[in-house]
């Protein structure tokens, strides 16, 4: 009898799954079937003297604060400590066309499969189609939509959705502790452009390739006046439908002291972000995450000093993008000496 074949899944060798941690991954486990055949960087925050343990048989590298400091130098304190900001040091070292990260208390719903077809397929942020989806298997687009348009925009950005807990602010958590989403919605719509949106870092998945430099999120946790707002900081900064189901409702109270800030600053972050316009000299994602950060400063800082030390943070970041990512041309420079 012959023996089954394992089917290679999709983008197994362009993809890296990227996990933030302070506990044992034995919640891989209900992901083994998903997961195995990927690469894993695991991020472990808190004390690296500490042993994370990994199931077996997953191929994974697995990097603490002792490792980013020994990879980056002076350059470490752009990557936020004791947060799941930290995460973003697994898209610096990746070397793969596209990263999936998910946090550690998310259970088995196959949401990657769903990324990746999304991440495969265009986009349509210019001209809105109420079918949402037109490239979807029975679904197309609707009389009245520009012909011009149907071709769409590569896809930088698939942002999935959660069920049971859901993904509340403090004080929404502490007026509503019993909610819970148990709605799955079997829809996948593209958020058109100029529309801001809460991006959550917990089920993400992007083109590493296309938008990797500017998904920095931000400095949070340790030392910084403000935490739980890195995935908005990069979702805005960038600016999809997969669900996994978050098990931790996190504790309401730490997260509004973490949070209370930037409930505050967010009324002036919003607006910011929606009048912020790039000079057409910035062609690359580093040189308008660059400009970004000089805007950040000019007008940022009168809401908090805070925003001087992110500005800083933000070019610090792009510098050890390059450092870990050079391009081409650098290479090709770096090798006739």
């Amino acid at each position: 009898m012959a023996e089954a074949v394992t089917p290679t899944p999709l983008l197994k060798d362009e993809l890296d799954i990227v996990i933030p941690t302070i506990r044992n991954l034995d919640f891989l486990e209900m992901w083994r079937p998903f997961f195995q055949q990927y690469h894993l960087i695991i991020v472990q925050d808190g004390d690296p003297a500490k042993t994370i343990k990994v199931p077996e048989g997953f191929d994974y590298e697995l990097y603490n604060r002792n490792d980013i400091n020994r990879i980056l130098g002076p350059k470490a304190s752009c990557i936020s400590f004791k947060d799941s900001a930290c995460r973003c040091f697994g898209y610096l070292v990746s070397k793969k066309k596209y990263v999936f990260t998910i946090d550690d208390d998310c259970f088995k719903i196959n949401a990657l499969e769903q990324h990746i077809k999304n991440l495969l397929c265009p986009s349509t942020p210019f001209f809105f189609n109420t079918l949402y989806d037109p490239y979807r298997g029975g679904a197309d687009f609707v009389r009245g939509y520009p012909f011009s348009l149907r071709e769409g925009v590569p896809t930088a950005v698939s942002h999935g959705l959660w069920l049971n807990i859901p993904d509340y602010d403090a004080p929404t958590q502490l007026v509503k502790p019993l909610e819970r989403n148990t709605r799955y919605v079997d829809a996948v719509m593209t958020i058109p452009k100029g529309t801001l949106f809460p991006m959550c870092g917990m089920n993400l998945a992007f083109n590493r390739e296309l938008i990797g430099p500017a998904m920095y999120f931000g400095l949070m946790g340790d030392g910084q006046p403000i935490g739980r707002y890195d995935d908005m900081w990069a979702g805005w900064c960038t600016k999809g439908l997969p669900y996994i189901y978050h098990s931790k409702a996190s504790n309401p109270f730490v997260n509004l002291k973490k949070e209370y800030k930037g409930i505050y600053w967010q009324e002036e972050l919003i607006p910011f972000f929606q009048s912020v316009a790039l000079p057409k000299d910035c062609n690359t994602v580093q040189k308008c995450y660059i400009e970004l950060s000089k805007q950040v400063r000019a007008k940022l800082s009168k809401v908090d000093d805070y925003f001087v030390k992110l500005a800083d943070a933000m070019v610090t970041w792009i510098e050890a993008w390059d450092e870990l990512n050079p391009s081409p041309a650098d290479l090709s420079n770096g090798s006739s000496k």
